[in-house]
This record gives structure tokens, sequence and C-alpha cells, in this order.
């Protein structure tokens, strides 16, 4: 059998079956081989003359099966390069694989060609000249007769976002019980969009970074798209829209997560800010020592509960330990990917940092990640593009210091926010207006990924001055400031011992001045509690970020 006849990815599934084929010969034969020993030790039976025909017959099968596609199924792609997928255009296009040690490999798509050699250990790298938008092509990868072709089919050339973080990038268009998305019902069934390609990564996590995943790219169709990050997919569309380009997304999220686990090891171990993560995750050990046990306790008690006709009560969440390692889902979720072109990241992640013990060190955490990320995809200062975590009533947790971290990572190139407060839910941490998360992710993209000239930074704190009896807020991006006939609410002002209380606020332009009890305030801060009482916004009608004038942030809760 021709490679070139074998339906797109074929060759791989062949590799497979060729293996589990000579592992099964060679157990049989293996058995052959017992009982042969046994025949030969009681009296030489007749059965022994059998075994080398019935061996034989084995060996002439597996070389039959060997011979009708043969080193062909050595030759294999990484699944990102599946069916449907998207290549960043505009930028080299880096296509590797796997095949024999010293196998050459011819790589074509488009109009080009070019040549690879696989190195000792069967890994190959190829680059083809930067493509403009277009498509669909087909990507072949031929090995000759030696190796095999395996085709990828309906590949088009556009924009690669990759979409990340935790359970607020991960809610799908079907949203998650008990947190429904807006408008789910119309959004999954319009869900039908031939510029935008998608790519769902299942749960997964390694110690080690892996090769490859255990997904492929779809088409977008209400079957596919319901199960898929909504912020992910309506930032898509609304790109494609605007920039007449197919766009790929990879949804790679895991909700509930912290982000310790979405950095690499060799920033945790290059980075000595980051050394408190190794506390946390000691007090996280600590603390699920006895989960397991917890579980089952629960588990009878419930079935107590309702057997006598009553209704459990809500228990603690028992997050997944594996998730939890260090660097875990950098290296399965993360690492496949640094060698696919990209044109940025979105992410939107932050709440489960917002325990007490890991919020203080989040400021150097997060900007260590995007550093970290830019460095192995090695693509440059590409757009990352983040979400602030929004409004929610967790009394035990420090959201407006997570927020202001958030904030200060701007200080990055090519880096912007989108504040969400004013969009949030105090009573349920995964709100449901989606949409408004992702217009404002993309109003960020049109502007630091695609050059248009366009506002979309929400008032950001700049800096304060003196004002008789109390400050004098500065802001950038502040213009036509105002709280919308809502009274100023959320400005808190401090002395020397950092300890904050309310403060009456009246806009002044792009300013904002600040008086309360303490008469010669040093710091202010902006929207810190959990739940914000209010928002200001600016003539974009973007609302303002948390902020505090401290120099250094720190928690303002004590360890438990």
């Amino acid at each position: 059998m021709r490679m070139s006849r074998l339906p797109k990815r074929r060759a791989v599934a062949i590799a497979s079956g060729q293996v589990r084929l000579l592992a099964a010969c060679q157990l049989v034969m293996r058995f052959f081989d017992d009982i042969l020993w046994l025949r030969r030790r009681d009296s030489q039976r007749r059965t022994s003359g059998i075994m080398p025909i019935m061996k034989l017959l084995l060996y002439t099968a597996l070389l039959a099966a060997t011979a009708t596609s043969p080193a062909a199924a050595q030759l294999k792609l990484p699944r990102p390069f599946s069916d449907h997928s998207v290549l960043q255009r505009d930028r080299p296009l880096h296509v590797w694989g796997w095949a024999r040690a010293d196998a050459n490999v011819a790589v074509s798509l488009h109009n080009q060609r070019v040549m690879a050699v696989a190195d000792r250990l069967g890994r190959w790298n190829a680059w083809l000249k930067p493509e403009a938008a277009g498509g669909p092509y087909v990507l072949v990868v031929d090995g000759g007769t030696a190796e095999g072709k395996v085709q990828v089919q309906d590949v088009m050339l556009g924009d690669v976002w990759f979409a990340s973080g935790q359970s607020n990038m991960e809610f799908p268009l079907k949203g998650f019980d008990g947190a429904p998305l807006k408008n789910a019902a119309a959004e999954i069934a319009a869900a039908t969009d031939p510029q935008v390609r998608l790519l769902r990564i299942e749960h997964k996590s390694s110690s080690i970074p892996l090769r490859d995943i255990d997904a492929n790219w779809t088409t977008t169709t209400p079957a596919t798209a319901i199960d898929f990050s909504a912020i992910g997919y309506f930032f898509a569309r609304e790109i494609a829209a605007r920039e007449h380009v197919t766009v790929g997304v990879i949804d790679s999220t895991w909700g509930g997560t912290p982000a310790d686990s979405w950095v690499s090891t060799d920033a945790l171990a290059s980075d000595a800010a980051l050394a408190p993560a190794i506390d946390a995750r000691a007090r996280f050990q600590q603390d699920q020592t006895d989960a397991d046990l917890a579980t089952i306790a629960e588990a009878r008690e419930d079935a107590a509960i309702v057997a006598s006709g009553g209704k459990p009560p809500p228990h603690p969440w028992h997050p997944p330990e594996d998730a939890y390692r260090p660097s875990s889902l950098y290296n399965a979720m993360v690492a496949p990917f640094t060698g696919y072109g990209i044109k940025g990241v979105i992410w939107y992640q932050g709440e489960t940092n917002s325990n007490v013990a890991r919020a203080p060190y989040y400021a150097d955490l997060f900007r260590g990640l995007i550093t970290d990320w830019r460095h192995n995809f090695a693509q440059g200062a590409f757009p990352f593009l983040f979400a602030q975590i929004s409004s929610f009533n967790s009394p035990e947790e420090e959201w407006g210091l997570v927020r202001d971290a958030q904030r200060r990572a701007l200080v990055l190139t090519d880096t912007a926010m989108v504040v969400t407060t004013d969009v949030g839910d105090p009573g349920n941490v995964h709100p449901g207006d989606k949409q408004t998360v992702a217009a404002r992710l993309a109003l960020a993209a049109r502007s630091v990924a695609y050059g248009e000239r366009v506002a979309y930074q929400s008032p950001l704190f700049r800096q304060v001055s003196g004002e008789p009896g109390g400050k004098r807020i500065w802001f950038d991006h502040a213009e036509g400031l105002t709280s919308r006939g809502a009274a100023v609410v959320g400005f808190e002002i401090a002395g020397p011992d950092r300890r904050f209380v309310t403060a009456t606020a009246r806009i002044d332009g792009e300013s904002v001045v600040v008086t309360g009890a303490i008469s010669k305030p040093s710091y202010v801060r902006y929207n810190w509690s959990n739940v914000v009482p209010g928002s200001l916004y600016n003539a974009a009608g973007l609302p303002m970020s948390t902020f505090t004038s401290e120099e250094r942030i720190r928690g303002h809760l004590t360890y438990p």
C-alpha cells in the first residue's frame, strides 16, 4: 500500500498497530517456547515438531503486516499539526516531528518545500519562510520510501492565540453548574464560524515537559464550541471578523489552579523572589494530608443525611493534587506548544492565588510567568493580554492584592490588562458575562497586536500629590473620568502604619481628590475590597483598576 493513499494521518495509527502486533507476537512465541520446553521435558512428544512451523507462520504474518505499510509508520507529527490547523501568518513557519535517526524528511506547504534530517534521537525540525494569510492548504511531510508520507488537510494561515488560565478562562459556552453563560442558548446555536478554528486541551499534568498533546484542531460548530472557552471563542470571533483572517484559538485551561503550576521550573529556580512558592507548596501538602479521608467521611455522612430525608451541607473543595505541583501544568499544557507559532496569549487567572499564602508573591510570579513564556516560546515579546480578576465575596482571601499585582505587570512591554470588576458577581466566582470580558480583550488586541489607534486602557494610577487635608491622585487614560452619576466610592487612605480607613473622594478633571480622618495620609488605594463598591469610568467606557500607592504591596491578612 502506498502511503500517499492512506487517509489523512493513518501513518501514525499504523505505527501504533505494528508495535502492538510485534509485542503480541513476541508474547505468543514466548508462550510457545515455554510449552516446547515442557513438552520436551515430558517425553519429547510430537507437538514439539509443530513449534518451529508455528513460529515461522507468526514471523511471516508479522513481516507481511510490516510490508503492507512499511517503515512509513515511523514518521510522526505532533498533534498541533492536525487537519483544520491554523499556522501563524507572517512569521517563520516551524514544523517538527519524529522519524528514524538520520532520516531525510521533506516538508511542503503551498509553494514551499524544505528538507530536514532527523538527529540520532529521531527528532527533525524544518523552517519555512513566512506566508501571508490564506488557505486551505495541505501540509505534506514526506520521508520517502523508508519513512512514508503524512498529509495534513485544510490548513489555514492566519492568527493563533493561546488562551490559558483557570476557570474563568476555561468557562465554556454551556457554562458551569450554577453558573450559566449570559445568552448561552443563542450563543451556542450561532456558533458556526468558518473563520474560527478551535483546539481544546484536556486537563493533564506532568513532572517533566511533554512533547505532544492528546487533541486535534476542529472547525467551529455548536457541537465543538459548546465545551470550549467562551472568552476564547468570543475573542477569536471578533478578531476574525475585524482582521478578515482565520483565527485559531488554543484552549489550554484548568479551573482552580495556581499560577505556580503554569510557570516552568527554570523560572522558579532562577528567581529568588519566587522562593515563597515553595512555602506555599509545603502548606498545600500539609492541608492535603488527609484530603482522601475527608472525602470518604463526607460521602458517608452525606449518604446518611440523604437516607434520613435531609440535604447534605456544602463541603470544602478538595483541589486535585497533581494540578497544584509547581510547573506541572506548564509541562503538560504549555511546553508542547513552545515551538508552535502564535500571535499572542490571552490569560485569565489569579483567583486561586488570592489565598493569603500565595497572594503576597503574585506580583513577582505573574511577571515571571510572562517573561518565562516569552523566553521559552522564543518568538519575541508577543502580546500578552490578561483579564484582571473580578469582584467576589471571599472574606479570607486577598483579591485586591492580586488585582493590584496584575496591574503592576503592565510594566512589561506589549502587555494589556482588562478590568472586570464592573461585570463581576459578588455571589458567584464565575460571572456569566464573558462577552464583555472578551470584547475588552479584543479591544486591547486591536491596539497591542494589530496596531490600530483605539482607546483600550482603563484609567490607571500614575502618582499622588499633596492636597490640603488629603491627597490628589493622578491617572493615565482618565479622559472624561466619571462615576456615571453615582457616589464616588471605594477610596481609602492610610498613614505610615498602613491602617486604611474610608476616604471622601471627588472627581476633579482627570484626577481624584481624597480627604478623610487622617489629616496627612501617606498612602491611598482604590477598590481594594474583594467585592468592590463601585466603579469610575473613562470616556471609552472602561472601568478604573484597583490600585494602591504603596511602593511594595504586601498582604493585609495573616496566614491561617
